[in-house]
């Protein structure tokens, strides 16, 4: 994936334990306005009247004389801190960092990762004695929100305060724009769910977007915070968790772990309950009391991160449905909302949060130089080039689906068709094993690669996005063969169903894999006509 820009980090603004807020101001708005201002604007319900919040100033902001450019000084009492934070990610000597490189480092860092780290700087800052400048809110304007102004030109840090001592978690919000006065919007005193799938290729990781091989297990998870169970004598969580009903998952692979400062539990399975097909949901994963869990395990300890991780797969089903528009999976997080209630009265919910996932099909055809389409040829698909790691087969209603228990060879219907659906991105060997009655077949395998290209933002996928062009924006694919013709070149593809089409042609001793198009060849091998007059010719001149 490609590195975060700080404009592009600005998007993370939702779930982050602290808020880092960057101020970063061009050489214009230098001169238009001296200082600048951070607004904390609180949730709806939920009023800002009696929060206090540390404000710490990491950085200066410095424009050169000719406004051409912006420099980053560190604000000497969170030098240390800010060095000791990221000396220790980097594994170099901590008094050896400098600014461009906490800043570059930054740029490297995902929403998780982005939260984990403000968490850690500002321990390392407590721990260092360094302290900022409280502010707490008396008054706040009819939006609910409160201005700290007169601010000078910097990278801020800013700590929300709670009643016990302990630290809040606003959003995170970072800018790389030329804004003069930026918005924190403060973590709700409430819950807040972020629901990730992991994709494994291409180093992407967790993320909302990710393609897969039917039957292949795809790792899912949802995170939340422990939120403030003070007043509450009993605290219910519910996770309300929507399929598609292509989408299968093994409940046995469901766990619940709760990860504190120094300590990291994993809930025995009596202290949840798991429901099936409820409500319109695949499951519901309920927690009947978190508060008693949690003193149980951390005491008086807050904050503490949560994570429910489990596994799923695309069914055969999927294979009607390869391309767009992927195959969601949304959750939503029902929980106490009212500490007069003993917790089993009025339920909050956060908004649904959804992922999505892809397959795709290779749309093959066999025939011969006159294109005429060739019965009966014989293939197996394998992952590897030896061509020992088969993806097994099942005969479909449209061809043949990856399947986990198939064993069957595709084979070209009476049209010269054949079509292989629930694919992964990457590459696959495409090898024939008989060739139509009076052909030889290929003695290579064919080398197929299937290469989407998807957004940039995928973090921020909304519910139905798949259908649009906006996330699966491209699908290109490449194939070569060795024999007699060791090059490469593109396939025809269809982001929209998501598939590659892929001719194979026979040729009276010539092999010619190709592309799809009649004037676009792909592979060229050179047959038993030409070696027999090669070997005329040495003959004669003996």
């Amino acid at each position: 994936m490609e590195t975060k820009s700080l404009k592009k980090l600005s998007k993370m603004m939702v779930c982050a334990a602290i808020a880092l807020t960057s101020l970063l101001v061009s050489p214009v708005s230098v001169l238009a306005q001296d200082h600048v201002s951070i607004t904390i604007a609180g949730n709806e319900g939920q009023p800002l009247n009696g929060k206090q919040f540390m404000l710490y100033k990491l950085f200066h902001v410095v424009t050169s004389p000719d406004q051409a450019s912006v420099h980053y000084e560190w604000n000497e009492p969170y030098k240390n801190a800010l060095q000791n934070v990221v000396g220790a990610a980097l594994k170099k000597e901590k008094k050896t960092v400098s600014e461009y490189e906490v800043i570059d480092y930054l740029n490297t860092l995902d929403e998780a990762q982005m939260r984990y780290f403000v968490e850690d700087l500002r321990d390392e800052i407590v721990r260092s004695g360094q302290s900022g400048v409280i502010h707490e809110v008396d008054h706040t304007d009819e939006n609910n929100q409160y201005i700290i102004e007169g601010l000078e030109h910097g990278y801020y840090l800013l700590d929300e305060q709670s009643a016990h001592g302990t630290h809040g978690a606003a959003s995170l919000c970072m800018s790389g724009t030329a804004n003069e006065n930026m918005v924190v919007y403060i973590k709700s005193d409430h819950p807040q769910l972020i629901k990730k799938i992991e994709e494994d290729d291409q180093d992407v990781g967790w993320n909302d977007i990710a393609d897969f091989e039917i039957g292949q297990t795809i790792p899912f998870k949802y995170e939340t915070f422990v939120p403030a169970m003070d007043g509450y004598d009993t605290y219910k969580m519910v996770f309300e968790d929507r399929m598609d009903p292509r989408i299968a998952w093994d409940p046995d692979s469901l766990s619940i772990q709760i990860k504190g400062e120094k300590t990291t539990v994993t809930l025995a399975k009596e202290d949840y309950e798991i429901r099936h097909d409820v409500n319109g949901n695949t499951f519901e994963l309920e927690i009947e009391d978190l508060k008693a869990v949690v003193e149980a395990q951390f005491g008086s300890e807050r904050d503490q991160k949560m994570t429910i991780r489990y596994d799923g797969w695309l069914t055969e089903d999927a294979c009607q449905d390869t391309g767009r528009p992927g195959f969601e999976n949304s959750v939503r997080l029902q929980y106490s909302n009212n500490p007069d209630t003993d917790g089993k009265g009025d339920m909050g919910q956060t908004p649904w949060d959804t992922v999505v996932c892809f397959t795709y099909k290779i749309d093959g055809s066999k025939v011969n130089e006159d294109a005429a389409r060739l019965q009966d040829a014989r293939f197996r698909l394998y992952r590897d080039e030896r061509c020992t790691d088969e993806v097994k087969m099942k005969k479909a209603e449209n061809g043949y689906t990856v399947s986990k228990d198939g064993s069957e060879e595709i084979v070209s219907d009476d049209k010269g068709r054949f079509v292989i659906s629930g694919l992964d991105q990457g590459t696959y060997f495409l090898k024939e094993t008989k060739a139509p009655q009076g052909y030889r077949p290929l003695l290579d395998p064919i080398r197929v690669e299937l290469i989407p290209t998807f957004t940039q933002e995928r973090d921020s996928y909304a519910a139905g996005e798949g259908a649009t062009e906006r996330i699966l924006q491209q699908l290109a694919a490449k194939a070569s063969f060795r024999e007699g013709w060791n090059q490469t070149a593109a396939l025809g593809t269809d982001a929209a169903n998501g598939s590659v089409q892929l001719e194979v042609v026979n040729k009276k001793g010539m092999l010619l894999p190709r592309t799809g198009s009649n004037s676009a060849i792909l592979l060229v091998g050179i047959g038993s006509a030409a070696t027999l007059y090669a070997l005329k010719k040495k003959k004669d001149e003996k």
